[in-house]
């Protein structure tokens, strides 16, 4: 089995507690001696994953695009789930994110944490020309990879479709949508799609949603980050599900 790592305090901590699949071993700096490092220790114990004390200067060397905090954690390749997990059948809780072809693996991890963070479903992306889980995703999700599904499919429109079948209601986000993201219902089935950094959704993707909705701006930016909108658009579905949170 190939293997992968991931750094940082949050997600390794997330990788003992949380992962199906524990770390080999994991790597601390001999540096750190601080109530962290003493808690990821006793983690580590209780998972019976060996621990191994080395120079900072050796972590850097295997993760030099990482900020490790001094803790990296070796674990099996993990690879991505296929079309088959989505066949469920709809059900009014289930929120799925689908990212078109977003590049920036730290745009990716955000969204990712996000998810986690509201209780989506899971998050969907197409398998080619876009960001897929490396180190620097599993970074920047602080844990959140470990524990919110990430699905890659061959063809992103053909499988906003199969969803709308099976009774999912699919919104993108798009900034030339005439509707306000707090005027629509958004509970129910859900599919909320975002677009790439700069270019959007592509044109296919667009014309699959069911609808499209723009975030109101009074300021003079013109778009959000997307990891950004996607942290807005998932808040708000996760407002209007909560009791007396349904849009006015």
């Amino acid at each position: 089995m190939s293997e992968n790592y991931i750094g940082g305090f949050h997600a390794v901590m997330a990788a003992l507690e949380d992962g199906a699949v524990k770390p080999f071993e994991i790597l601390l700096s001999d540096s750190r001696q601080d109530e962290r490092a003493r808690r990821l220790l006793a983690a580590a114990n209780a998972a019976a994953v060996p621990v191994r004390q080395v120079s900072k200067s050796d972590i850097d060397m295997r993760a030099p695009e990482l900020r490790h905090q001094g803790v990296l954690a070796l674990i099996p390749e993990r690879e991505l789930l296929g079309e088959d997990a989505l066949e469920a059948p709809a059900s009014p809780e289930r929120i799925f994110l689908a990212l078109d072809g977003v590049q920036d693996p730290h745009n990716l991890g955000a969204c990712l944490r996000t998810a986690e963070a509201v209780g989506a479903t899971a998050v969907i992306i197409p398998k080619d020309r876009a960001a897929g889980l490396s180190p620097v995703v599993l970074k920047a999700a602080a844990g959140a990879a470990e524990r919110v599904p990430l699905i890659a499919v061959t063809n992103l429109t053909r499988t906003l479709e199969q969803l709308k079948e099976r009774g999912y209601w699919v919104t993108g986000l798009a900034g030339e949508a005439t509707e306000s993201l707090f005027d629509v219902d958004l509970t129910g089935p859900l599919v909320l799609v975002m677009g790439a950094e700069g270019a959007g959704m592509r044109r296919l993707t667009r014309e699959t949603c069911d609808r499209l909705v723009k975030i109101p701006m009074l300021g003079k930016t013109e778009s959000l980050n997307v990891s950004v909108a996607a942290a807005v658009c998932l808040y708000e579905a996760f407002r209007q599900r909560q009791p007396g949170g349904k849009r006015r």
